[in-house]
């Protein structure tokens, strides 16, 4: 890598969209998804009657331990298939009790597929889906809580996903996660987080997979069975006040790292490659909701969730009974395998791009110190750590009016570490990528002012 800089005069720009040329090897493993594979994972999921997280962790047939024991065999029978690149762990905690929501201290575990990466290890992707279910009442342990769509789908997708990349390997680190203890707090993903941030781990992208089950509500409106929601936070969970108050002065609220993880995604996970539109939602997640996503942005990670377009409340976080001639409960009828395949085909194609393209710029800056004398500069300095890969051909300037969602315009600045340019920064927004001998690109960053 050269550490050296790049001026005015000697960039371009060009589009800043992706150019469409997709792995043909990501296309066949995306043809290889299997919805009866996936059907046969969620009823597996529903035979154990319930999943509720204080449900027995001994009776061998039902209740979340059996659930436990029967991911980790699937889990241990797919790392079989790595040869040696998959590990598998239970990563278990007693959580204390919370009030209305755990009533006794509580083993809960998360099983965790580890896909070792060939380049840089250290650099991780995660994909999760929870294993626990739930009825009206949190606490309650007993009933039946099948727990199809919400989160049988997640898990199937995240043991398909698990399947398809086994045997292969990438230069980044992609993790398989079914974590519980979701339905009373986020519980499971919280403790994982945690964990991977006191290690050090550099988790650059995370997607929870939560109710992405059925495009039809059926609740009288039009299925719409080729579009999966992605909800994307603005401002990031773990900011300080004065970084809040920086990204208010210089109108930073649209550039955090999970908007700059969607728009990747979305650039990577185009209809052609996965028949999928992604409805990008600038929002932490659902109404005054959350799921396991909100865990690891908490520790300050990129991540964002998948999700249904619309969901049907009477088949969620219900006892199954019939009420007034209307079925409640989280049942497999009402679940779409098909539509499940897609979504994990998005799934697919991000965390191949993600573990396949150089890793996401560090230490981004934009220079706002003016001239001596001056009051300010039309100019634009902005400097980046030289990024670890040794395949990289060099970086791009990406650009966008402050009005418009996404990346339209970049710029080579060749294999630098800084580059000044004819620009005002007062017009525009500025990110920086890296890109590969293969014309593969990392994720944007977007960079911090300084003086």
């Amino acid at each position: 890598m050269r550490a050296g800089s790049a001026s005015a005069a000697t960039v371009t720009p060009s589009s800043a969209s992706n150019t469409g040329n997709f792995d043909p090897a990501l296309r066949a493993l995306i043809r290889q998804i299997d919805p009866n594979r996936i059907q046969a994972t969620i009823q597996q999921l529903v035979s154990f009657g319930t999943r509720q997280t204080q449900s027995s962790q001994t009776d061998q047939a039902r209740g979340i331990g059996a659930a436990y024991t029967w991911v980790f065999q699937q889990m241990q029978a797919i790392a079989a298939t790595s040869n040696g690149n998959m590990t598998v762990q239970q990563q278990t905690f007693i959580q204390q009790p919370v009030p209305g929501r755990i009533t006794t201290p509580t083993s809960i575990t998360n099983t965790i597929a580890t896909l070792q990466g060939t380049a840089n290890p250290q650099r991780f992707y995660v994909v999760t889906g929870h294993l626990d279910s739930r009825v009206t009442d949190v606490t309650d342990s007993v009933s039946d809580a099948p727990g199809a769509d919400d989160d049988g789908s997640g898990v199937a997708c995240v043991l398909e996903l698990a399947r398809l990349f086994a045997p292969l390997q990438f230069p980044g680190t992609i993790i398989f996660a079914a974590v519980s203890g979701e339905e009373q707090g986020l519980f499971g993903s919280t403790f994982m987080a945690q964990q991977m941030a006191a290690a050090g781990s550099d988790v650059q992208g995370m997607f929870s997979n939560d109710i992405i089950g059925t495009p039809d509500a059926h609740d009288g409106t039009r299925p719409d069975p080729f579009t999966v929601r992605m909800f994307l936070e603005g401002i990031p969970t773990n900011v300080t006040s004065s970084q809040i108050s920086l990204m208010q002065a210089v109108g930073g609220e649209n550039d955090g790292l999970s908007r700059q993880l969607g728009r990747f995604v979305n650039s990577v996970a185009p209809f052609n490659l996965t028949q999928m539109n992604i409805r990008l939602i600038w929002r932490r997640d659902r109404y005054l909701r959350a799921s396991d996503h909100v865990s690891f942005q908490g520790q300050g990670y990129p991540a964002a969730r998948f999700t249904e377009p619309r969901e049907n409340f009477n088949h969620e976080h219900q006892n199954t009974q019939v009420v007034n001639g209307v079925q409640l409960g989280d049942l497999i009828q009402y679940v779409d395998f098909n539509y499940i395949a897609r979504v994990t085909g998005v799934n697919a194609a991000a965390l191949w791009a993600l573990a396949t393209s150089p890793s996401t710029p560090k230490g981004a800056q934009i220079h706002t110190t003016p001239p001596v004398s001056f009051a300010g500069t039309n100019f634009t300095t902005l400097s980046w750590n030289a990024n670890p890969e040794t395949n990289l051909i060099g970086y791009e300037i990406v650009m966008r009016e402050t009005t418009t969602p996404d990346w339209t315009s970049a710029i080579p600045v060749g294999n630098v570490t800084t580059v000044t340019l004819d620009i005002s920064k007062d017009n525009v927004q500025f990110g920086i990528r890296a890109v590969d001998q293969n014309w593969n690109r990392s994720p944007v960053a977007s960079p911090t002012a300084v003086a």
